[in-house]
């Protein structure tokens, strides 16, 4: 009995140490799993953190980027438009040097051809005295032998003889100094005009490409430029025009060659300007709008024009290039005017 009750002892301690080791051992694996189970969390929050610092990195390195090309691009652009100034300044005075060189040149030429006329003119002159003077000697001792005149009378004779051929040669010499002075007045009037027209073209060329739009303040300078310049350069790239915003107050300059374009322009920054929303979407939405109601007022303008010359029976395209002639310009007079004026002198 007694080892019956010893063997139920030895077997319940060896239970209950297997209890323990099989509790204990999986405590503590449950504790190594949510020991790596948080170090995994610790180590992807880590890694996020990374990822979002090496974002936040990458995205201020590109607004870095972005604003020194924007730096980079207005400052590349506003030396370029210096050196064109400067290049046209240039090139102007030096067409003024050549034609002032011209100018000396064909009137040093004149002076030396004008000299060398009044030379032989001179000499021309000196023969036709010496050869007078000898024909009125042979004269005078001819008649004095052929016949009964005095010396008196028959130098007399001669005289007259000598005053009408001498009036005939001077008629002569009027004539032609007459028509020396015509030709040369012509030739400075010439002169006078294309140098008229040189110092006026500079002036004209700025008012055929360039256009002025008024701003209501100074802030709307910035809102036209955009952030980083996109604005401005969707205008650019939407009319095809040159936008110089400078420091002059209160005004934006618009350089172009084409004047449609640059009406189109004008039209699109005036009505950005008065609405206040000012942003590329909204920079093309309104220049495919203007350039839409450009075209309608091109065709009016042909239109009124075709009826004004009382030319009927036009095609649609000729009316669109009539109109267009509204904004051509040539020797600073209106070319769809001046064909209006030439085409009542022709039906005149």
């Amino acid at each position: 009995m007694s080892e019956i009750i010893f063997l139920m002892g030895v077997l319940n301690a060896i239970v209950f140490f297997l209890c323990g080791y099989l509790s204990r051992k999986f405590i503590s694996e449950r504790k190594v799993k949510s020991a790596e189970q948080r170090a995994k969390e610790i180590l992807e929050a880590a890694q996020r953190e990374v990822e979002a610092g090496k974002q936040k990195v990458k995205l201020e390195a590109k607004e870095r980027m972005y604003k020194l090309r924007a730096q980079f691009e207005r400052e590349t652009k506003e030396r370029r438009y210096e050196l064109l100034n400067l290049e046209k300044r240039l090139n102007q005075k030096e067409i003024n040097l050549e034609r002032k060189m011209e100018l000396w040149e064909r009137k040093e030429q004149e002076l030396q051809q004008r000299s060398n006329q009044l030379a032989l003119q001179e000499r021309a002159l000196h023969q036709k005295k010496k050869e007078l003077s000898e024909l009125i000697e042979e004269e005078k001792e001819r008649l004095h032998q052929i016949s009964n005149l005095t010396q008196e009378e028959a130098r007399n004779i001669l005289l007259t003889r000598v005053q009408k051929d001498i009036e005939q040669e001077k008629n002569l010499l009027l004539k032609r100094a007459e028509e020396e002075i015509r030709r040369n007045s012509e030739q400075k009037a010439k002169e006078i005009i294309s140098l008229a027209m040189q110092k006026c073209a500079s002036e004209y060329v700025a008012e055929a490409t360039v256009s002025v739009v008024n701003l209501p303040n100074d802030e709307m300078k910035g809102r036209i430029i955009g952030r980083e310049g996109r604005n401005i350069r969707a205008l650019e790239m939407a009319t095809g025009i040159d936008v110089i915003v400078d420091d002059t107050p209160g005004a934006v300059v618009l350089s172009g060659f084409d004047a449609i374009r640059r009406e189109i322009a004008r039209i699109t920054l005036e009505r950005l300007t008065a609405d206040g929303r000012i942003h590329p979407a909204r920079i093309e939405e309104m220049v495919a709008k203007v350039k839409q109601e450009m075209e309608e007022t091109i065709y009016k303008y042909g239109e009124e024009a075709a009826f004004e010359a009382g030319v009927q029976g036009l095609h649609k395209e000729e009316i669109k290039l009539l109109g267009k002639l509204r904004y051509r310009s040539s020797y600073g007079q209106n070319v769809l005017q001046h064909s209006l004026e030439v085409a009542t002198l022709m039906g005149a």
